[in-house]
């Protein structure tokens, strides 16, 4: 059954019960493939704009999961093609905040730089470095299958690729990703040492 049959309220309704429960898991998702926290929730938002516009072709007993994250990846995929055709903008707001005056140390802005510059000494996540060094297309192949549990049926579907395609960039993503987790998961106790011969 497609929504559009229902009356708004009733659509709005139903869109927050099912909707909102994947907030957290977009945003994640949203965060590795921007690496950018403002941009994250930018993409999550156009996301949800974006389903809820055409929440009324959702056809019940389909997999809203699949069909939410086909919308982030959409958004974000054309969101990164049509960033790279535009040459590059410098923000004029953030250079001139770097050389402000001793009074704009305790600006919002400089309190929050300052928390994540913190947070990222204390919390060196090995595995969220070696994800960030994926292409986009691997890391969104890798999230999708490996932290999200979707079957390549559907990551073909969200991603917009051939079956063929989503199990090479899986199978080349993870490769790289074992390169750069090798010395880590030696260190952890994961994997046995090498011997130095």
């Amino acid at each position: 059954m497609i929504w559009g049959n229902r009356n708004e309220q009733e659509l709005k309704r139903h869109f927050e019960e099912i909707a909102y429960q994947y907030m957290d898991i977009l945003y994640g998702t949203a965060l590795k493939m921007t690496k950018d926290p403002v941009e994250a929730e930018d993409l999550v938002q156009d996301t949800y704009l974006r389903a809820y516009r055409f929440f009324n072709k959702f056809e019940e007993g389909t997999n809203f999961k699949a069909w939410i994250f086909k919308i982030l990846t959409n958004t974000f995929i054309n969101k990164y093609r049509k960033k790279a055709k535009q040459p590059h903008q410098v923000d004029f707001d953030k250079v001139e905040f770097l050389y402000a005056d001793d009074q704009k140390e305790n600006s919002p802005d400089n309190v929050r730089n300052l928390d994540n510059d913190i947070y990222q000494k204390l919390f060196d996540d090995k595995i969220n470095d070696a994800l960030d060094k994926l292409s986009d297309e691997f890391r969104m192949v890798v999230l999708l299958c490996d932290v999200h549990g979707f079957a390549y049926k559907e990551i073909s579907e969200i991603a917009s690729i051939p079956i063929g395609t989503v199990m090479s960039r899986l199978s080349r993503g993870r490769k790289q990703l074992q390169g750069l987790l090798l010395e880590y998961a030696e260190q952890e106790g994961f994997i046995k040492k090498r011997s130095s011969n």
